[in-house]
């Protein structure tokens, strides 16, 4: 499976070189242990100046080629943003979306990179949610049997509530069942990774996280093993191709020439007719390990089709595809915290297990701070869903820090979280990973974590768009960083670069001796 990087989505940043775990990641990122809490700006909400939305995106067709290009290759996706501050002294500004102007009307957004003016994409009385899911870019329905699955939906849309309902449904009816098969599921994938360092040296984490992870999936959430379906070990390859379906106008292949990818992927939709066996091979598996579900949605009012169709897209899309990106990222970011960080994740760990005799429950999770924070600190630093969209449903005025912006009815707006997330008026040292940021008086900065369409003290309802599985990808991170030292004292990584991209090798796994 190729690997990506793309203005939408987990798909975008590979993760960046490193041969080492240490405390310094590359300047100015650091990762680190401890922080005294944050101090968040004062900030002064009356009689903030209203300023004219900088820049325009140039001249028609040059100007969204030009920076489509930049985006893609020429800067990548932080500097992009980051340069254009610079360029108009402003978080807000405009720009073009990074989308072919065939498989998209319109390209021009406003921009927004900073923690106060971001939650505006949140405010579903002032935006518009409806097919922005992948920004400029909507997949054909025909990918998803002609239905718009939840994520294209408008909280103001009927189906919306229906839907996100029976979200909740499948993962109310299901909790048991989440950390006993976590459990399982990814202490197999440990043993294979131990079995792979002593054979070769290293071992691919990406590579074995995403067979766990659609296993686990599909094991916790509808209760079949698809190794023992007609599916068998093709799951996460069948999905990878699918994704290209659904966000190829916005992805980059690595491999693939600059020029041909511009002309082909990045202008012209890819022909359906291509993935037209793979979907038909995971809309089976679905309806057939759905069952239970789509039996209560035909009670809630949904259909049978619908219901899979939907059910189909979050778990192959937001929930595997989420883990596979999320999971690499939290293995890198704690690795490079170093032995310091992995001791007393250990300590804290085993210290609650122990206090629950000896096993793993919710409650004992809850007794595990430093580890609560880490996960909430990779969630911060790169989120696993870097962009938001949202477009305006009136008139409205946007504030930064410093001043405010008229943004007019049908304006399609953008938001960079790893940007955001960032903001120096909020959070102090906020280009470092700081494992300990959000223990005591630094919850209160949870609402700035906004990973999940919405702030992370919030929660998910059927009126907003904040996502329904918020919780449970918490929790299974978590359960990660669980099982990993149970078992282990520490751990070291290498990122190998390779014609697939960069990948996360584990070099070592130092088994558990206190």
């Amino acid at each position: 499976m190729a690997s990506t990087r793309s203005w939408f989505p987990p798909l975008s940043k590979p993760l960046p070189p490193s041969h080492h775990r240490s405390l310094c990641i590359q300047c100015p990122i650091k990762a680190t242990y401890g922080i005294r809490p944050s101090k968040e700006a004062a900030v002064d909400r009356e009689n903030l100046p209203i300023r004219k939305i900088p820049g325009g995106g140039g001249f028609p067709l040059i100007g969204p080629l030009r920076e489509r290009l930049d985006y893609l290759y020429n800067q990548g996706p932080d500097e992009f943003f980051r340069s254009r501050i610079r360029e108009y002294h402003s978080t807000v500004y405009r720009a073009n979306l990074p989308s072919g102007p065939l498989v998209a009307q319109d390209m021009r957004a406003v921009v927004l990179l900073d923690g106060k003016s971001f939650p505006v994409l949140f405010d579903v009385t002032k935006v518009d949610k409806k097919d922005l899911f992948t920004g400029t870019f909507m997949p054909s329905s025909e990918l998803t049997g002609g239905y718009r699955v939840l994520p294209y939906l408008d909280p103001s849309e009927l189906s919306h509530a229906k839907l996100k309902k029976l979200v909740f449904f499948l993962l109310k009816s299901r909790r048991d069942r989440i950390i006993p098969d976590f459990r399982s599921t990814y202490g197999e994938l440990f043993d294979s990774l131990e079995l792979g360092i002593s054979s070769s040296g290293r071992a691919d984490f990406g590579a074995f996280n995403e067979y766990a992870a659609f296993d686990f999936l599909s094991k916790s959430l509808f209760g079949i093993n698809p190794r023992e379906t007609e599916l068998g070990l093709e799951g996460p390859r069948i999905i990878g191709r699918w994704v290209m379906f659904m966000v190829g106008p916005v992805l980059t292949l690595d491999g693939l020439p600059r020029l041909l990818e511009n002309l082909t992927t990045h202008t012209l939709r890819l022909p359906l007719f291509l993935t037209r066996e793979d979907s038909m091979r995971l809309q089976g598996f679905f309806y057939s390990a759905s069952r239970h579900v789509l039996d209560e949605a035909e009670k809630i009012g949904i259909s049978r089709e619908e219901a899979y169709h939907s059910l189909l897209f979050i778990t192959c899309f937001n929930s595997f595809w989420g883990i596979k990106i999320f999971f690499s990222n939290l293995l890198k970011w704690i690795s490079r915290g170093g032995v310091i960080l992995h001791t007393k994740l250990a300590q804290e760990i085993r210290s609650a297990v122990r206090s629950s005799g000896g096993e793993v429950t919710m409650s004992a999770i809850e007794k595990m701070p430093l580890m609560k924070s880490a996960v909430y600190e990779c969630l911060r630093i790169e989120p696993p869903l870097p962009i938001q969209y949202g477009r305006a449903k009136k008139d409205i005025v946007v504030e930064s820090h410093d001043s405010a912006f008229e943004v007019k009815r049908g304006e399609l707006m953008v938001g960079y979280q790893p940007l955001a997330t960032k903001d120096p008026r909020i959070f102090e040292r906020p280009e470092e990973f700081v494992a300990m940021r959000f223990v005591g008086e630094g919850e209160r900065l949870l609402k700035h974590v906004l990973w999940s369409n919405g702030p992370e003290d919030g929660s998910p309802n059927l009126g907003n768009k904040q996502c329904a599985g918020k919780d449970f990808v918490v929790l299974v991170a978590r359960l990660l960083l669980v099982q990993l030292f149970l078992r282990y004292d520490s751990f070291d990584i290498e990122m190998v670069a390779g014609p697939a991209g960069v990948s996360l090798m584990l070099t070592s796994l130092k088994r558990a001796t206190f």
